[in-house]
């Protein structure tokens, strides 16, 4: 490519990773679409992980800005990505399959969001997922591009799953010495380690653009991420490893949790609650073990971020408590008997109360804690001044007689709000009460943020529901901020009910344009 087809933005190096294995009839465009960029201070490092030769894809390509890593064998996307890292000069870090597509603004975007709109160390863009037909040559047919996330940055959701892809995600490079390198006994998942792992040191920047997209074959797909999530048991030790993952301190926007297990011996039964909290626990977490010496040399469990607490032999659990505090390193700590029920969220329903409660004297019962399965968490500073002043006592007693309020979580307090009422219009919409779908989404969009996404979703539901004024407002807006294929056609199609056949006309056509890739990709 010559020089004057370059973007003329300049900024700080931009380094762009291609990891690529086997799909060389895809690279050429998903190279291209890096090239083409407008912002021109970027390396873009292809790395081959094995598998077909790509050397005529990079010739042809002809860029000065290509680094090309050639290696015959396969290692895998975790190792190819520590590859391309260690070879990146950037001062950004940005990400880009071998088979999805940057359209020519998505760099730039990115940077002057990190550059000049935020102090975060991440930013993130909107993409489509665009659905296709694999044809007999291996090209792709189009079907439809569709937004189907367009979520605002929630730390708390991030550490349970993934809502920043890969692909719309721009990081500073430094923060790389601080997570660490990309864990390699991963197989899939390999981008929510990452994002998860950046979210215990930077927030992220939401950009409400759509700037790529992301391609989904429809029926059967060769994607490594879909082939790897048919073995279920596989899949569950990728997801557990992750959420076990816990990157070197200090973390500037993440407390940590220190669970004690009381139990008066090592027998089946903790094995069995281990085995529990280690697939049900998400939020970050080391498990505190107080038994005695020569239970503790028969300990043999596989699960990480285990710490063992030597205590005497016939220690009440009292005893046990006072000793493990000693070493909790965490700012919250939680106190579970042994054969406490473990469901989702059996701790971070309490644990998210507590950290977001104004009140400071506080602990919180765990929802499934009985007077004979007593469980609660507490900031640790409270926990140790209770156990200092009333060491002698049972934990709840303690806490009461430190003045400390002792209380059940509240309903309207527990996290993921926005997702239970997610699910709940999702539901009215599967019983046809499209009216009360489009309410609840509004209602989301009102008070929890993820406005266009949610405006999009809305007026979809009232057109359904026949309300075409409220469907035609919700539809305008979000066309005049980030119009979508979706929007686009929706607004189409109300134009069309009031006759205004132009206009539905110039939309369509914009619809059209985006659906071809001849608007945002090429020009």
């Amino acid at each position: 490519m010559s020089d004057e087809n370059l973007g003329v933005k300049s900024g700080p190096l931009v380094s762009v990773l291609i990891p690529t294995y086997n799909r060389a009839e895809y690279l050429r465009e998903a190279l291209g679409s890096a090239v083409r960029q407008d912002y021109s201070n970027i390396e873009i490092l292809v790395i081959r992980d094995g598998g077909d030769r790509i050397d005529d894809v990079i010739r042809q390509c002809n860029d000065s800005r290509v680094v090309f890593i050639n290696r015959d064998e396969n290692r895998g996307i975790a190792f190819t990505l520590n590859e391309g890292l260690a070879r990146a000069a950037g001062k950004y870090i940005c990400y880009l399959g071998n088979d999805d597509l940057y359209y020519r603004h998505h760099v730039g975007t990115l940077v002057n969001a990190l550059e000049d709109e935020t102090d975060c160390g991440v930013a993130y863009s909107d993409l489509y997922r665009t659905y296709c037909r694999i044809r007999h040559d291996g090209t792709r047919e189009v079907l439809s591009k569709v937004v189907e996330v367009s979520r605002d940055f929630d730390r708390f959701v991030m550490l349970y799953f993934n809502h920043a892809l890969h692909v719309s995600l721009m990081h500073r490079r430094e923060l790389v010495e601080k997570i660490g390198r990309h864990n390699e006994e991963l197989n899939v998942l390999i981008d929510w380690d990452l994002t998860r792992k950046l979210c215990f040191f930077t927030d992220f920047y939401h950009v409400n653009e759509v700037t790529g997209e992301y391609y989904s074959p429809v029926g059967e797909s060769d994607r490594v991420s879909v082939q790897r999530r048919k073995d279920a048991n596989a899949y569950l030790r990728n997801v557990l490893t992750i959420r076990t993952t816990r990157p070197p301190k200090p973390w500037p926007k993440i407390k940590d949790v220190s669970i004690i297990l009381l139990t008066e011996q090592l027998n089946q039964q903790v094995g069995g609650t281990l085995a529990s909290m280690w697939r049900h626990t998400f939020y970050p977490y080391e498990v505190y073990l107080p038994l005695p010496q020569a239970d503790l040399a028969r300990l043999d469990v596989g699960m990480p971020n285990i710490v063992t607490v030597p205590v005497e032999a016939g220690a009440s659990p009292a005893e046990r408590v006072n000793a493990a505090l000693t070493k909790c390193g965490g700012e919250y700590t939680a106190v579970v008997p042994n054969g406490l029920p473990m469901r989702e969220f059996w701790l971070e329903d309490s644990l998210y109360s507590l950290i977001e409660s104004p009140l400071r004297r506080e602990a919180l019962e765990l929802e499934d804690s009985t007077d004979e399965l007593w469980a609660v968490v507490s900031e640790t500073d409270n926990l140790r001044d209770a156990r200092g002043r009333f060491p002698g006592i049972s934990v709840r007693d303690s806490l009461n007689a430190a003045g400390i309020k002792v209380r059940r979580v509240q309903p309207d307090e527990i996290p993921f709000q926005f997702d239970q009422l997610l699910c709940q219009s999702v539901s009215a919409g599967k019983d046809g009460d499209w009216l009360r779908a489009g309410r609840i989404l509004e209602r989301i969009a009102g008070r929890y943020g993820n406005e266009l996404w949610m405006k999009q979703r809305a007026a979809e539901a009232y057109f359904k529901a026949g309300e075409f004024g409220k469907a035609g407002a919700l539809a305008r807006q979000v066309n005049d901020k980030r119009p979508t294929v979706d929007s686009l056609l929706l607004g189409a199609r109300l134009k069309r009910l009031k006759n205004e056949f132009r206009e539905a006309i110039v939309l369509l056509e914009e619809a059209e344009r985006i659906l071809e890739g001849k608007e945002l990709v090429w020009t």
